[in-house]
């Protein structure tokens, strides 16, 4: 089940990717590259780049928020993903992509409304929701796709 495979965690701030032992609590790690603590209970902001170095280098569950400043559901949802970062870390990675400064992503994405979260894990798509949730409907939704990740 691959229990004794290091955990690959990207960075929030720097995107530098980390070695962490696949035991014991990862909470407070932090950043071997920059210091930063690498779970802050705080979804990370990305752009493009980030995005992809996210997706594609982390061995955890990557959830994407994508959202727009003009959008109001998306507001009213922000509080509930920062909620749910919270209680999802250190097993999940939250992250937000504002789809205004990264059309380009949103389009790759296919995205045709906001807020919509994607779920990635091992690079590639699990799940899509769109519309605004609760907190708790984040966490169930990530744990229902991901029951033994999450």
């Amino acid at each position: 089940m691959g229990m004794t495979q290091e955990k690959l965690v990207v960075c929030g701030k720097c995107g530098g990717v980390n070695r962490l032992p696949p035991a014991g609590d990862a909470g407070d790690a932090k950043c071997g590259k920059c210091g930063s603590r690498l779970f802050s209970g705080h979804p990370a902001d990305v752009d493009a780049q980030s995005f992809d170095r996210q997706v594609t280098r982390s061995s955890l569950p990557v959830v994407v928020d994508i959202w727009a400043p003009w959008c109001g559901p998306c507001k009213m949802m922000a509080p509930a993903y920062e909620a749910a970062a919270n209680e999802l870390e250190p097993h999940v990675r939250l992250i937000k992509l504002n789809s205004d400064n990264e059309q380009a992503v949103a389009a790759r994405l296919g995205i045709r409304g906001i807020p919509t979260m994607i779920l990635f894990h091992g690079g590639r798509e699990v799940a899509r929701t769109s519309g605004a949730m609760t907190a708790g409907q984040i966490v169930r939704w990530v744990r229902d796709h991901l029951p033994a990740a999450a």
